[in-house]
């Protein structure tokens, strides 16, 4: 059987299209991603959820999705943004599909009765993946716009919160992510040479500007738009942060440059690892399990802060699918989903 798991968010949709055998062992996972802005584009998502499957739409089995993108602005609140992605995954795929909620699995029936089970619950899809590393554990997935921060007790999720609201209140969620995250919303001050300058409060770059200065990341895992609408190399991101403290490159050095990233990477992972010790300390949970594309960058460095033992899902998954776990998750859901005879109810 082979199941494809998507994971609509507001900027990216991802794919994990996940092989099981007849005893339901995973024989192979592929993953892929594409840049979707939904709040402009929300109409090429059928599209995009067909390209994205490409030759493999004629063995698919089932379709799982889960959502973070009822948040775009376009939308007036999130109930209008879940059933409107729904229905267009519905309208796309001549198959069975179960959508991933705070319950688990359900079938479009109930999304139309309860669309607020969904809202923003991907991450229901990836704590049994990290359940599966340990039972007792914090995983942390930081992908390109959010840091999810979900508490696992007895092989089960133990978040107090439920919306994205609540969770920014228990610290389960943090609105910092690998590339989209305006830097001016981390630092108001940042080092330059033996000074502090205060910084412009405008949208001059973000942090996938700061991870590929350092080295953090790579052009390719750039798949954001850029906030100047230029190119994304390395000398384009050094000019962008340079315009953080009303700067260019005439009048800052390449080491000026680097300086103010690693303090703005720094001031960062301090954001996540404030949030986390806040549930660590309410949890008394030790280890930390990190996946997404900031995985070792943010969440690793945000456990080893607070000194908090800390693995990651490369430990089970390749560095690839980690990018896009929930993803993987969604389709692992929806395969016991398939099974339990449920999806029948469709």
């Amino acid at each position: 059987m082979k199941i494809a798991g998507f994971d609509i968010g507001g900027a990216n949709t991802d794919l994990a299209v996940v092989d099981f055998d007849e005893k339901g062992n995973i024989t192979s996972i592929k993953t892929d991603f594409r840049y979707l802005p939904m709040w402009s584009r929300k109409d090429e998502l059928s599209l995009t959820l067909l390209e994205l499957l490409g030759d493999d739409i004629d063995d698919i089995d089932a379709v799982g999705v889960s959502m973070t993108a009822e948040l775009a602005d376009n939308y007036q609140n999130k109930s209008e943004g879940v059933r409107d992605i729904s229905r267009m995954v519905m309208d796309t795929f001549n198959l069975p599909v179960a959508f991933v909620s705070l319950q688990g699995m359900v079938n479009y029936e109930t999304v139309l009765k309860e669309p607020l089970e969904l809202a923003a619950a991907n991450w229901i899809a990836t704590a049994p993946l990290a359940a599966y590393m340990a039972p007792d554990c914090i995983f942390i997935d930081t992908g390109s716009t959010t840091t999810d921060i979900i508490p696992i007790k007895n092989g089960t999720e133990c978040a107090k919160g439920r919306t994205d609201l609540q969770r920014l209140v228990t610290g389960e969620l943090v609105y910092t992510g690998t590339l989209r995250t305006n830097v001016a919303t981390i630092v108001d001050k940042v080092p330059l040479k033996d000074e502090w300058v205060r910084t412009a409060s405008e949208l001059f770059a973000v942090t996938a500007d700061v991870h590929l200065v350092l080295g953090n990341i790579t052009r390719e895992d750039y798949t954001s738009e850029t906030p100047d609408g230029s190119g994304n190399s390395r000398e384009d991101a050094l000019l962008r942060l340079s315009r953080v403290v009303c700067g260019d490159l005439d009048l800052l050095s390449e080491d000026d440059v680097i300086q103010m990233a690693r303090y703005i990477h720094q001031k960062q992972v301090e954001q996540v690892a404030e949030a986390l010790e806040q549930v660590h300390q309410r949890e008394n949970l030790e280890l930390v399990i990190t996946t997404g594309l900031g995985m070792n960058v943010i969440g690793r460095k945000a456990a080893e802060l607070l000194g908090l033992p800390v693995r990651t899902m490369e430990d089970i998954l390749t560095t690839e699918d980690c990018v896009v776990a929930p993803a993987v998750g969604t389709a692992l859901l929806m395969h016991q989903f398939t099974e339990s005879g449920k999806i029948m109810s469709l």
